[in-house]
């Protein structure tokens, strides 16, 4: 029973992830896309843990920590870079 509501959670995952990754092409302006992007990392995450609860393996929880990390530092950098146009003072 709870490898099915693993399964129906993942393809609702999977289908946010779609619905970012169009964001992310059709965005209209920089700001549309970087949430979008963000949005993405952490779908990505939540796909990644669902993944890991269905094959019982704590490999994927580790990988989420790790994108999660990098998915924060990414959005920082590219929306310092929207606002102020230069990444490094």
């Amino acid at each position: 029973m709870i490898n099915a509501a693993i399964l129906f959670a993942m393809v609702v995952v999977g289908s946010a992830m779609l619905f970012s990754l169009t964001r992310l092409i059709k965005g209209p302006s920089a700001p549309d896309r970087i949430l979008a992007l963000d949005t993405l990392y952490v779908s990505t995450i939540a796909e990644l843990i669902l993944f890991g609860m269905f094959l019982d393996s704590s490999l994927y929880f580790e990988i989420a920590l790790v994108i999660a990390m990098l998915g924060f530092f990414g959005t920082v950098v590219l929306s310092k870079y929207v606002i102020r146009r230069d990444i490094v003072e």
